[in-house]
């Protein structure tokens, strides 16, 4: 099976090096406008062709698949046509910058019967596995509330806010963990460019079980957080993806409560035991989305970060936008 990549920024590197080191698919053409980024391939690749034309990639017949690095805003089109002409497409998160267009690409790939897959790459990481194994298990009970917090003093991207930028990581491991859909969405942001591009917002997400998700999106912060707490009613989970090592405890920490009828109050007993830190798989998480691709396409197997798992973090994106513009109005999805 032969594969195309379009776009060898910062992110197609690393898609380069994880392609072409599968053993089941051959890299066979890389595209960037930039005609220097070659030199980079034929370091990375040294067997991959190099064009400076998208379109060549898709329209070249011997090419199976294409692989899309590039700006969110080109997304859809690049994906479109690519999807027309038969080719099995992986695009860059997010998946569009609407729900419609995903839509539309989703219609066109299940018509045409092609894998249509999205690289949220964090869904094959061993902390995250290990997150979901404990919440399936019933380790934690049941799960109360999830926050996140992805800040650091980062770029500022010229076509899209941070919550585009950096919170589809962070909403794709909570729709993986979480098996209810959400029912609303209320966001806030403030823009200190006065471009009206958020640098700093906040989602919350909310549930009709009462369950409730937070997500705290930086670019301006003095200090790099990428942090995550999951609340169970057994346990609790911290994971830390700063922590080169130990990058989740599971706290044996809880309460319970009950009511006092004389005294009309809610009295809470806290519970405190053992903190340990499980075992991770340490393969890359890249190269296991690589497969899981390839995989879907010549096995017909289900890929873990499949287009619904793309269309689910665009609508919370989507319907955060909205809300944002109207003052923090809380949007239904």
């Amino acid at each position: 099976m032969k594969i195309g990549i379009i776009g060898l920024g910062y992110w197609g590197t690393n898609l380069v090096r994880n392609f072409a080191g599968l053993s089941d698919a051959k890299l066979a053409l890389v595209a960037d406008s930039r005609q220097e980024r070659s030199k980079i391939l034929s370091k990375l690749s040294p067997t991959s062709a190099f064009t400076v034309s998208a379109e060549e990639v898709i329209n070249n017949p011997e090419i199976d698949a294409v692989v899309i690095a590039t700006p969110v805003f080109s997304h859809y089109e690049l994906a479109k046509k690519a999807l027309e002409n038969g080719k099995h497409v992986l695009i860059e998160k997010p998946m569009t910058s609407s729900t419609d267009q995903a839509k539309e690409l989703i219609e066109i790939a299940t018509a045409k019967n092609l894998v249509l897959m999205v690289d949220h790459t964090f869904l094959y990481t061993g902390a995250v596995r290990k997150m979901k194994s404990l919440i399936d298990s019933g380790e934690i009970g049941n799960v109360k509330y999830f926050d996140s917090t992805r800040i650091n003093l980062g770029l500022f991207q010229p076509d899209v806010n941070v919550l585009w930028d950096l919170a589809p990581h962070d909403i794709s491991i909570l729709n993986y963990l979480v098996k209810e859909k959400p029912c609303s969405v209320q966001a806030s942001g403030v823009s200190h460019t006065n471009n009206g591009i958020e640098n700093i917002a906040y989602i919350f997400v909310k549930y009709n079980s009462g369950f409730m998700a937070h997500f705290s999106c930086s670019w301006t912060s003095p200090v790099k957080i990428r942090m995550m707490l999951i609340g169970g009613d057994k346990k609790m989970i911290v994971f830390n993806d700063v922590e080169p090592t130990e990058k989740i405890k599971v706290y044996d920490t809880g309460y319970a409560h009950k009511t006092d009828e004389e005294k009309k109050s809610v009295l809470v007993d806290y519970r405190t035991g053992d903190i340990y830190t499980p075992k991770l798989d340490t393969k890359e998480a890249l190269a296991a989305m690589a497969a899981d691709f390839v995989s879907a396409i010549t096995k017909g197997t289900k890929p873990v970060s499949d287009f619904e798992s793309g269309l689910e973090v665009i609508r919370i994106l989507e319907a955060s936008q909205i809300s944002i513009k109207e003052k923090s109005r809380e949007v239904s999805i």
